[in-house]
């Protein structure tokens, strides 16, 4: 069966619930194993990485137990005064959400903002 490339974008907190359930569902639907997932954070969005109490932490956990990576906008960390240390040790920081929006798409990852 096809690999999938799919990157999802959060960038309103307020979205987290539909954006975590959207991924699942996805993962549901297709299968992990046809599907290479990243869920991208910039502007207040890169709060869902922040370690201490979260209150997603379990579905975020079972997603990267499917292989969903998790990417945070450094830009946005900086403008809103977070530490890279406080994130997700399994998330990863790119220079600029939109950076890595473009990088993905050219490559052919489907983008989906709830």
């Amino acid at each position: 069966m096809k690999k999938y490339n799919v990157i999802f974008h959060i960038d309103e907190i307020e979205k987290v619930n539909l954006v975590l359930g959207n991924i699942n569902n996805l993962i549901i639907d297709l299968g992990e194993e046809n599907l290479q997932v990243e869920l991208l954070a910039n502007s207040e969005g890169v709060k869902l990485m922040i370690e201490d109490s979260n209150e997603f932490l379990e579905k975020i956990k079972n997603l990267k137990l499917k292989n969903v990576t998790f990417a945070a906008c450094a830009n946005s960390l900086r403008q809103m005064n977070l530490d890279e240390k406080q994130l997700f040790d399994f998330c990863r920081v790119v220079p600029s959400g939109v950076g890595e929006l473009v990088i993905k798409q050219t490559n052919g990852y489907a983008y989906i903002k709830p």
